[in-house]
């Protein structure tokens, strides 16, 4: 994509416009939505985002950071500052949990779509490392059931990203919320504020 201080003036104003209509599409719809909702948002042709974007993975690199990067970043950040691993685990799956519901490029990201795109590849590896630290933690203070491991938080993530992605039928708020505890009820049998 040519640096915008080179685009003719109409030029980066329809790059804005689809910078704008596909952060707003994406956070709504997630990242797989068809790239003609995002041109028709942005009033433009499907061909201006290609000629812009390179197509669907540069036009996810070039706002993932205002879609989902910042709160599942943000959802690690504030899990680390809790002090008590019991709470830590349990802010951590409500926060990612609650994301998936609330903003589907979360699952997409969760899923791995894009496989090609490094930023969500990045976020995926984040995610990832921080599980690790969470397990490592919840097994040394007695938090965690035995045999749960960083793997399991990923699959349960990415079960429930398929479940909200794929499902013929969304859960009510209140149901999802209720099985977030069962969740949480299998992994750390013993009360967060145990630790």
């Amino acid at each position: 994509m040519p640096a915008p201080s080179t685009l003719r003036a109409d030029a980066r104003r329809n790059v804005e416009l689809i910078r704008a209509a596909a952060v707003q599409v994406f956070r709504e719809r997630g990242f797989s939505v068809p790239l003609e909702d995002v041109a028709a948002a942005a009033r433009v042709s499907k061909a201006t985002i290609f000629n812009r974007f390179g197509g669907r993975l540069g036009l996810i690199d070039s706002v993932v950071d205002e879609v989902v990067a910042a709160e599942l970043l943000s959802a690690i950040d504030e899990a680390r500052a809790i002090e008590g691993i019991g709470e830590r685990i349990s802010a951590y799956v409500r926060t990612l949990r609650d994301l998936q519901f609330s903003l589907p490029a979360v699952n997409d990201v969760l899923l791995q779509e894009f496989p090609a795109s490094e930023p969500l590849m990045a976020l995926c590896h984040a995610g990832d490392s921080f599980h690790g630290e969470l397990v490592a933690e919840g097994h040394a203070a007695g938090i965690l059931a035995p045999g749960v491991t960083a793997g399991d938080f990923q699959a349960l993530a990415m079960d429930n990203a398929t479940a909200l992605k794929h499902g013929r039928v969304r859960p009510s708020r209140e149901d999802y919320d209720r099985r977030t505890g069962f969740v949480l009820g299998g992994i750390c049998p013993s009360s967060p504020s145990d630790a």
